[in-house]
């Protein structure tokens, strides 16, 4: 039977791939930098792969160092909930947490469950309301954390992921190639209409708001029902959407940035751990996967981080 590998090892790894550096890592792990250079030599000896590759200054992973790399978070996440289900020490209480819906579909699954897991005896709270509504829960003391579209412009958040912005149509219609674009958005303030409505003047594309709602429900309802176009993330994707590119007459949109914001209702604790969830699931959970020739591979999309981004004019196949 094959040696076990070494979890202290696979964390220093971890490090090094996140810091992109052996001298940054061995300060995270409290090693030195020799002993941080022995214990990836002896995991590529384990492993019988190269790990790692210089580029300039920099240590980047091998393409097995990034296949190693998704097995290496899996297992120390599963270290951490193994030894919390057995703490009788471990966190207790209720947390507040907020997230708009066009979130929570895609990213409330893993983190709620990695979350229970690891933490048993906390209970959590989870409200969907649009972003500007819960800043001001956080400002009110009425939630304990926050997902929110990320705006550098307001502050408060920081940015844990970055998603394509995307022009989207129904699949099955051709309401994109109206002279008067008929939109489908959230309200006013939210940042993807004001971002969309701008390229669309600076453009000088006549359009019209036909649908305007906080529900992603909403939203995804009249695009795919060939009544309006909108504009979404890429993890807002849903089956029978179509992306529009410039070969549609669309120019590509700013990335959006989806951003923690924490409250201060104290619970630091369990408020961190929460956070620390939130940020790894999502570091780690892949964006949806589109029909491609040859069929769609449902394993790679949702098992692989790094699964390769959307291409303008592919529609969405189930999840």
């Amino acid at each position: 039977m094959a040696a076990p590998l070494d979890l202290d090892q696979l964390a220093t790894f971890i490090a090094i791939a996140d810091t992109g550096s052996f001298t940054k890592a061995a300060e995270e792990v409290h090693r030195t930098q020799s002993a941080v250079s022995m214990q990836m030599r002896r995991l590529e000896e384990r492993v019988g792969k190269a790990l790692f590759q210089k580029d300039g200054r920099t240590n980047r992973l091998t393409e097995d160092g990034e296949r190693l790399l998704t097995y290496a978070r899996r297992m120390l996440r599963l270290n951490r909930e193994t030894l919390a289900a057995f703490d009788d020490a471990s966190l207790e209480g209720h947390i507040r947490i907020g997230t708009p819906d066009d979130y929570a579909d895609r990213f409330l699954p893993e983190i709620m469950a990695r979350f229970a897991r690891s933490n048993p005896r906390v209970e959590l709270s989870v409200a969907c309301e649009p972003t500007t509504n819960l800043v001001d829960h956080i400002r009110r003391g009425n939630l304990d954390l926050a997902l929110v579209t990320y705006d550098a412009s307001k502050g408060g958040s920081e940015p844990i992921r970055r998603e394509p912005l995307l022009w989207v149509s129904s699949a099955n219609h051709s309401v994109h190639e109206r002279e008067v674009l008929p939109m489908a958005f959230g309200r006013p303030s939210c940042l993807w209409r004001r971002t969309a409505c701008a390229a669309l003047e600076e453009e000088g594309r006549s359009y019209r708001v036909l649908f305007t709602s906080f529900s992603a429900t909403v939203i995804a309802t009249a695009v795919l029902s060939g009544l309006a176009i909108s504009v979404l993330p890429e993890c807002a994707l849903r089956p029978g959407m179509r992306v529009l590119g410039e070969a549609d007459g669309f120019n590509p949109l700013p990335d959006c940035h989806i951003g923690l914001m924490r409250g201060h209702t104290g619970q630091a604790e369990i408020i961190d751990a929460l956070a620390r969830h939130i940020s790894e699931s999502l570091d780690n959970l892949s964006v949806p996967a589109f029909l491609e020739e040859g069929g769609f591979d449902f394993n790679a999309a949702f098992l692989n981080p790094r699964s390769k981004r959307h291409r303008p004019g592919q529609t969405m196949s189930g999840w």
